[in-house]
């Protein structure tokens, strides 16, 4: 029995779209072809969005899904998969859209509520799954419905609060839901609409005074009242311009009086309030002004001290006010005189505001402030740097002040540099110029003047000179002698600088571990010479030198490099020590050459003292005259008709054919009193006459 899957599909009826509430099958047909015909079981599976829906076994090549009444929830990706003896195909997915919602529940807990109180709203669709957006529609007469959304990821339905406000008489609610879909948002019907009766817990409040005729200085009585269901916590309050005049609690109405003024004219709100809930009503007063404001006068407002000023106060074409003119204060008004008129001689303490005040009927009205100067001279102004010394770096800022310890302010400062004007500085005291243009050559000095409103005019202070400062620049580290120094001697370090104002601080270091202080000096001089006795082995070293003034810039030289060696004498001395170490070195080891020389001779040679005997035969021998104290010989060394004869001759004649031996031989006069072993005897090296060696030759004659 053998059987393969042509392929797998999935369909629906009646089409991939759906009427929300209507019939849909969803149908799943497998292909197969068979080499005989045999049954075959079917294991039929179909999904919905990756989730398993239906599942079934059939002998039949196909499936039907059936959902009797369709809803948005069925909307989805749907795909089938067929399992058959071990072997396995599956469908391609279809997209299925179940169109429409079905219509929400709308429900409220309160069917009648009071202004002020809430209403709880439920909306419900049961029939559809999360996730949704709902919406909840407060409707009122005459306006625009209140919308609220509330989105829901994990339930099908929502619920609201509503606040009922002051005005909501009569309301509807209802709501709707989305849901969103492959193309986009789909809406569901309108609710039910729930009918809501609204209450008032008290009427909108009435506000009124006796006459709308009032005129300054009448007596004007307000009164704010209103009917309520509870008295419990209302409150009435009476206002003009947020500014609350008078207000009561548990009161059903409330007075406010006063005698009218023209700044009582405006509006004004009367206001109930209970819990939440507010109602107001407002009413316009207007005062009619029984007399203009008055004004004040002065002779003069700026003046010097001690001159005469005259103040005056009247009302245009009114007569019959009471006067009085005060003068302002941070403390209050200090009434200087009940009067319309008020003559005074004036000092610098009078400086302030004025201001005249009418009074008719109770009613009192002020004129505009006016503002008097009393002014004392400037005093002669002193100009000063700011650092206290009246000096500067070239190149820095100067700072100078201008201060005057009299006058009234404000004064007007004016710097001069030479006669030229820098800056004018209005202040109350004292101004500050700063000048950053210092330069080597500039002429004249500074100079300051001060003025005021006083009539006394300027004055001007004495010419300051200040002394521009020159900073060190390159400074520089020499000695006598430079670089190698003998011990004992002395040395001359010379310490320069380009340029820089005197007087200078001059200071020599030696670099060690640690910079080491050793002389310092200040000298009205751009170079110093600090003269060290005696240098020492120890003073070896790195030397620099430092230079500063006034500007307060440390200048450092390059350092030099000092050796101490040793005097011509000591070195002399040590090397005449070592000449006789070596001298007596060299002794030592020639006396033991010559008592080893001598050790090897002796098997050979037969030495005593009757050899010596005059009559011994014996041959001279002689080398070129060039060579005057050496001599040549096998066995015989001749001196004063002294001879030594050598055992070589008991050596019989075949010695007469040896081969000639070339040695250098240094001979001395021998002395008759010493024994030969102690004749000393030297082996140079060979001479070099240009470049051929010359030896002496040595030979043995027989006489």
């Amino acid at each position: 029995q053998v059987f393969t899957f042509n392929k797998v599909e999935i369909g629906v009826q009646p089409s991939v779209k759906v009427k929300n509430g209507a019939p849909m099958s969803v149908i799943c047909h497998a292909d197969i072809s068979k080499n005989t015909d045999f049954q075959l079981k079917h294991n039929f599976t179909i999904f919905k969005n990756g989730k398993r829906v239906f599942m079934t076994i059939s002998d039949k090549e196909y499936a039907r899904y059936e959902i009797p009444v369709a809803r948005s929830s069925d909307t989805g990706d749907y795909e089938c998969t067929v399992n058959a003896d071990r072997k396995r195909s599956s469908s391609k997915p279809v997209y299925v859209w179940v169109a429409g919602m079905t219509k929400p529940i709308l429900t409220a807990d309160k069917k009648e509520v009071l202004e002020g109180e809430v209403v709880k709203l439920r909306c419900e669709l049961p029939e559809e799954v999360p996730p949704l957006e709902f919406f909840f529609r407060k409707i009122k007469t005459n306006s625009a419905p209140k919308e609220k959304r509330v989105p829901e990821q994990n339930q099908n339905f929502s619920e609201v609060e509503y606040y009922i406000e002051a005005g909501d008489n009569i309301l509807q609610f209802d709501c709707f839901a989305k849901r969103q879909v492959r193309s986009g948002w789909e809406s569901s019907q309108h609710s039910n609409k729930t009918l809501v009766t609204v209450k008032e817990p008290f009427i909108k409040p009435t506000l009124t005074v006796p006459s709308s005729n009032i005129t300054e200085g009448d007596q004007i009585e307000f009164e704010c009242s209103t009917v309520a269901a509870q008295m419990r916590d209302i409150e009435l309050i009476l206002q003009k311009n947020r500014k609350i005049l008078n207000s009561v609690r548990d009161k059903k109405f409330l007075k406010y009086s006063t005698v009218a003024t023209q700044e009582d004219s405006g509006e004004y709100l009367c206001k109930v309030e209970q819990g939440a809930v507010s109602k107001t009503t407002k009413l316009n007063v207007f005062v009619s002004e029984l007399f203009p404001k008055p004004s004040l006068f002065a002779s003069m407002t700026k003046l010097d001290e001690s001159k005469d000023l005259n103040l005056s106060c009247s009302i245009n074409g009114f007569r019959g006010a009471n006067f009085s003119i005060v003068r302002k204060s941070s403390t209050g008004d200090i009434l200087l005189k009940n009067s319309s008129v008020l003559p005074m001689k004036v000092n610098v303490n009078d400086t302030g505001s004025y201001t005249c005040k009418a009074e008719v009927k109770g009613i009192v009205k002020e004129s505009k402030p006016v503002r008097i100067n009393v002014y004392a001279p400037v005093s002669k102004p002193t100009l000063s740097v700011v650092s206290g010394s009246p000096e500067v770096v070239l190149g820095k800022p100067l700072q100078l002040i201008c201060h005057s310890v009299m006058g009234t302010p404000p004064i007007t400062f004016t710097f001069y540099k030479g006669d030229e004007v820098k800056k004018n500085v209005t202040n109350d005291t004292y101004a500050v110029f700063l000048d950053e243009d210092i330069g080597l050559n500039d002429k004249g000095g500074y100079k300051c003047d001060a003025r005021n409103n006083h009539s006394s005019g300027v004055k001007t202070s004495n010419i300051l000179n200040v002394t521009v400062i020159v900073p060190i620049r390159d400074a520089s580290l020499g000695s006598l002698p430079y670089g190698e120094v003998e011990v004992g001697s002395d040395t001359a370090f010379l310490c320069s600088v380009k340029e820089g104002s005197w007087p200078i601080d001059f200071k020599f270091f030696k670099k060690t571990d640690h910079e080491v202080l050793l002389h310092e000096v200040r000298v009205n001089s751009d170079k110093t010479i600090w003269h060290k006795k005696t240098m020492k082995r120890k003073d070896t070293g790195t030397y620099y030198c430092m230079a500063s003034n006034r500007a307060s810039v440390d200048v450092r030289s390059h350092p030099i490099t000092i050796s101490v060696i040793l005097a011509a004498w000591q070195k002399g001395v040590i090397a005449a020590f070592v000449l006789t170490a070596i001298a007596g070195a060299g002794a030592v080891a020639l006396w033991w050459f010559l008592c080893k020389k001598k050790k090897a001779k002796g098997p050979s040679m037969e030495m005593s003292g009757s050899a010596l005997a005059p009559n011994l035969t014996s041959e001279k021998v002689t080398r070129p005259t060039s060579d005057g104290n050496y001599y040549s010989g096998s066995g015989y060394i001749e001196d004063n008709e002294n001879h030594m004869k050598s055992t070589d001759e008991s050596k019989g004649p075949d010695l007469e054919s040896a081969e000639v031996d070339y040695t250098e031989v240094e001979v001395s006069t021998l002395d008759p009193h010493r024994e030969i072993d102690s004749v000393p005897i030297h082996f140079p090296a060979p001479e070099q006459k240009g470049t051929e060696t010359v030896y002496s030759e040595i030979r043995k004659t027989n006489n």
